[in-house]
């Protein structure tokens, strides 16, 4: 039997294997259909790409060890924090069920816009840590930041404080050795995040920790769109400003922000860590405190647990939504939800960053645009450098900060955060800062997208066949 026949049985085999295992997990007729017809008609890329894209890796479970650290209950929510989370008490229970965490109350937030304010608050917390301080970041470049933090990681090492730190291998890609090296000489406990691995290409190509999170002492607690990167204070050659949106989390919150801190660290040093001592107060919460649940969200996980947040917030929604992400990739869901609350006659609004950082991410975000606008959503194109921010404000009742995008890739293969906050005065002054950005913006209208070329047209729906992945 020659090698060639040999190959066509395997492949003939493969490709059985792989009919039988969509017909079983199939999700919709027509995705199934579509595998179905790519595995017959593209012989050997057909199965590249349904490897690359097309399975169920919620039912796959590659991460299981990840899942065994936190064996929480679902615990009953009391009642009267349901009454102060008003009528987001959906959002409040299918957070408290998908990830285990419940609404804590008594914590005091800051919000934190662009690079400055939030440096400058993060170094005033992790110079007054007395036990440890733990970092996780996705995109992790040196720079003068990255100096300052090592030198303070130094110190604080050398008073005692434990300091851990985790950064995404591909986010983090061109962090030197050298620099790990000397974040370990100090006294830094250090890892990446799923190394790449010719052995194991799909998954740790694919799964990636997006998540940025800072805890100090189980008390202070930081997460948003920010990463550590000099272009937040510099700026970019190409784009300019950088504008992100980060939020400071004191008290209980923080705690829930550790847990996901400890059970990704469990994954990268197979460490079993303790929470600290944050507890909650027993007064009755005052004006100046708000209600703060985080939500979480990975591949590990059995439902896409900030997709559904971001559907039943938006479905929920009864005078306005407004969305500030510079990655509006929605997919059919989400997208269908955008439309039926702005036909229903809620205010839907989007702003989005004109400049993309990224021509074939810039060409599938427009893709969406003509299907947004048709359902009378507002779109504003913000001109000034790039908008990175991750942030959803409803109704002057609900915000979500974090570092989640409005794609597939946040939805389905990254490890990603967001913080829930169900408060009137933080929702207006995020209502305030978004109707002030749009005032700076300028709105793209139906018609004038319809007048776009036909060579734009095509650039956006071939980049769109690249969605799942970007």
């Amino acid at each position: 039997m020659t090698l060639s026949i040999v190959l066509v049985i395997l492949y003939v085999v493969l490709a059985i294997a792989m009919i039988i295992g969509i017909l079983v997990n199939g999700a919709r007729p027509s995705k199934t259909l579509a595998w179905l017809l790519a595995i017959f008609t593209i012989p050997v890329g057909g199965i590249i790409l349904y490897l690359l894209l097309g399975r169920n890796r919620r039912k796959n479970k590659i991460l299981r060890k990840k899942q065994a650290v936190f064996s929480r209950e679902i615990k009953p929510i009391p009642d009267g924090v349901l009454k102060i989370g008003n009528r987001y008490s959906r959002v409040i229970r299918l957070i408290n069920k998908n990830c285990r965490f419940q609404p804590t109350l008594h914590n005091s937030t800051t919000l934190l816009k662009d690079g400055k304010t939030t440096f400058e608050s993060i170094f005033e917390a992790l110079e007054g840590a007395t036990d440890y301080i733990h970092l996780q970041y996705y995109i992790f470049e040196e720079g003068e930041l990255a100096d300052r933090l090592l030198n303070l990681f130094r110190a604080k090492v050398n008073e005692g404080v434990k300091v851990r730190m985790i950064y995404d291998s591909i986010g983090s890609y061109t962090l030197s050795r050298k620099y790990v090296n000397d974040l370990k000489s100090v006294g830094v406990e250090v890892y990446p995040f799923l190394p790449f691995r010719f052995d194991h290409f799909l998954s740790s190509l694919n799964y990636r920790n997006h998540r940025k999170i800072i805890v100090v002492d189980g008390i202070h607690g930081f997460t948003g769109g920010i990463n550590i990167s000099d272009k937040y204070l510099k700026g970019d050659p190409n784009l300019g400003t950088w504008h992100d949106m980060h939020i400071r989390l004191t008290g209980p919150a923080a705690k829930q922000l550790e847990e996901v801190f400890i059970a990704d660290w469990y994954l990268v040093a197979e460490e079993q860590l303790q929470l600290g001592n944050c507890i909650e107060k027993e007064e009755p919460i005052n004006i100046e405190e708000k209600i703060v649940q985080i939500v979480s969200s990975g591949p590990e996980d059995d439902f896409p647990n900030i997709q559904q947040v971001y559907f039943e917030m938006i479905n929920e929604a009864k005078n306005y939504v407004y969305i500030t992400n510079p990655y509006i990739i929605p997919g059919n869901e989400i997208l269908l939800a955008l439309q039926t609350a702005s036909l229903s006659g809620v205010d839907v609004r989007i702003l989005v960053s004109e400049h993309a950082d990224s021509n074939l991410v810039g060409w599938t975000v427009r893709s969406y645009f003509e299907p947004l606008l048709k359902a009378g959503v507002q779109l504003f194109l913000f001109p000034d450098g790039f908008l990175h921010s991750k942030v959803i404000v409803s109704d002057d009742a609900i915000v979500s900060i974090g570092t989640a995008n409005i794609d597939i890739r946040s939805f389905e293969h990254n490890f990603e955060v967001n913080a829930l906050i169900y408060d009137k005065s933080f929702s207006l002054q995020l209502k305030a800062d978004f109707l002030n950005d749009c005032a700076k913006s300028r709105e793209l209208t139906f018609y004038e997208h319809k007048q776009r070329s036909w060579i734009t047209k095509l650039k956006e729906g071939a980049a769109k066949i690249f969605s799942p992945i970007l």
